[in-house]
């Protein structure tokens, strides 16, 4: 545990480092195949507009347990008033059946067909609400509008303080986060309500957010590069992207956990209808901007930054300087690795052949060696001062 406590930490100083920049052709072709995805469930499946979209006229009412969604389909078209094939939740106490729009006469058909399957007491038991196509029409336009405005100011807001290509590239994030948003509603088939459209409002928010810190520390790092040279742009850039990866986690795990809650307890457990609209959209949404404010938005930031001639040169010079480096920690090794041998005490010269007492002298004759046996030496006898030796007295 304290080990993965310094984590953060590490990643901020530069110490332990993921290559999020440098791998952006596997997260390019994670996000292609979910896109492809996405785009081929709206053109086959579409998206289950909900009534106040389409209009239509919805029946709410309780039934005892153990009823069955066929069960609520069937009490329904049983009516014979009823064209097109319903949709049907499950409520908290009964059931939602969404139908075409009705006439008063044949929403009183429906109310008095349901109550005698179900044996409700009275037919007010079966709640109608009905909803005109053109209110669903206006919603969608100002729903189209809001997120239109929502993008320009965005636009705006990163060019001043950022730049463009920060601003180009936070866009084709938040394009991303929504394509796949879309896509996976109409892969499950959730109901598009109010809700879903407030939810993607909110999650594009929320996945700017998190791409706007990890762009003003990507700035902090490249803003001296053209001084010191010391790295290349898409270097400096993940480097900003490790020392804040911890913090995006962490927000995005937080922000998780309570719309969790509301999606899988509040409308799997519960059937909350209503939470799951809005839980789903939020749920998706933010874990897609999760991933594309940290794999998606500084990688093709760096792409467009590397297309530069400044940052050209840079890559070059920098590419260059590690290569020197390298050539002369080799040259290094090298010498480290030959000193040894040349350090090493050489063999004495032998004044004797070996096996030759000391005394033996060798002289060449011709081609070949005699040795000449000399004695030893002998020591000359000290004289007196008559020179007589020493230590005799003459006689």
């Amino acid at each position: 545990m304290s080990r993965l406590g310094t984590i953060g930490g590490r990643l901020h100083r530069g110490e332990i480092s993921l290559n999020f920049v440098g791998r952006q052709k596997l997260w390019y072709s994670i996000s292609g195949l979910i896109l492809v995805i996405s785009v081929v469930s709206l053109l086959t499946l579409g998206l289950n507009f909900g009534v106040e979209f389409k209009g239509g006229t919805v029946f709410q009412f309780p039934t005892k347990p153990g009823t069955t969604t066929s069960d609520a389909r069937t009490a329904v078209t049983d009516s014979g008033v009823v064209k097109e094939d319903p949709i049907v939740q499950k409520t908290g106490t009964g059931w939602r059946v969404q139908t075409e729009s009705l006439t008063s006469a044949q929403v009183t058909k429906v109310q008095e067909t349901v109550q005698h399957r179900f044996g409700l007491p009275k037919p007010d038991d079966v709640s109608p609400q009905s909803v005109g196509a053109s209110w669903g029409k206006d919603i969608s336009q100002k729903a189209l509008q809001g997120l239109v405005i929502f993008l320009v100011a965005i636009i705006i807001y990163l060019s001043i303080a950022f730049e463009w290509r920060m601003a180009v590239a936070a866009l084709i994030a938040l394009a991303h986060d929504i394509l796949i948003t879309i896509g996976v509603y109409s892969l499950v088939q959730f109901e598009v309500t109010p809700s879903s459209v407030v939810g993607l409002l909110t999650i594009l928010g929320y996945s700017l957010y998190d791409t706007v810190v990890v762009f003003d520390k990507v700035r902090e790092n490249t803003r001296p590069l053209l001084t010191t040279k010391s790295m290349t742009y898409s270097q400096a850039a993940n480097l900003g992207l490790n020392q804040t990866l911890v913090r995006s986690i962490n927000t995005s795990v937080i922000a998780l956990l309570p719309v969790a809650g509301l999606l899988f307890i509040g409308a799997g457990v519960m059937g909350a209808g209503t939470l799951k609209d809005l839980a789903l959209v939020l749920f998706v949404g933010m874990l897609a901007g999760a991933y594309s404010s940290i794999c998606i938005a500084t990688p093709i930031l760096a792409d467009l930054q590397e297309r530069q001639a400044k940052y050209r040169d840079l890559a070059k010079r920098v590419k260059s300087k590690a290569g020197s480096a390298k050539r002369q920690s080799r040259a290094a090794n090298a010498e480290a690795t030959a000193k040894p041998a040349a350090d090493a005490p050489e063999s004495e010269p032998q004044d004797t052949v070996p096996g030759e007492e000391e005394g033996d002298a060798a002289t060449s004759v011709g081609a070949g060696i005699r040795l000449v046996q000399q004695g030893p030496r002998q020591q000359p006898r000290r004289t007196g001062s008559k020179g007589h030796p020493s230590g005799k007295k003459k006689r």
